[in-house]
């Protein structure tokens, strides 16, 4: 049999609290007084004991389930200001690609340009340097002024 202080003691609570924890059935058939202290037997102690276990458990789970709903609200909160950067940096990066595409068109323009230019100078090149043989030679103005004629 151990005294009230002596659970007290075991459970790191005060006196009061293990005697708030002593229902009458409990105080009946487990407590035993003699004097002014109270002895509680083995299966008494027991008993005060799972009340306490009961009773912090239901104290552990309720501010675990308060921090549980703190964390997640952190949580939430850390989620949506990280798709707040995250959709900002989509839309860069769009108008990025936007800027991009729009610079390759302009490229791709001015190199069909030059290479017409190019088809166009070359073609030119060919048809002055393989005229055909049958036509008559034309003459330079110049030449056909001061020309001897033969």
């Amino acid at each position: 049999m151990k005294t009230i202080k002596q659970i007290a003691d075991e459970l790191g609570v005060s006196k009061q609290a293990v005697r708030k924890k002593i229902t009458p059935e409990i105080g009946n058939q487990f407590a035993v007084t003699n004097g002014n202290t109270v002895y509680i037997s083995e299966q008494g102690e027991a008993l005060i004991k799972s009340a306490f276990t009961k009773s912090i458990g239901n104290q552990v789970t309720g501010n675990q389930t308060v921090t549980n709903a703190n964390q997640v609200t952190t949580l939430i909160d850390m989620l949506q200001r990280e798709l707040e950067v995250k959709n900002k940096q989509i839309d860069e990066l769009q108008q990025s690609n936007r800027e991009l595409t729009t610079a390759l068109e302009n490229a791709t323009a001015s190199l069909h340009a030059a290479q017409a230019l190019h088809a166009g100078t070359m073609q030119n090149q060919l048809t002055d340097g393989n005229a055909d043989p049958a036509a008559p030679e034309k003459k330079i103005w110049f030449a056909r002024i001061f020309s001897k004629k033969i």
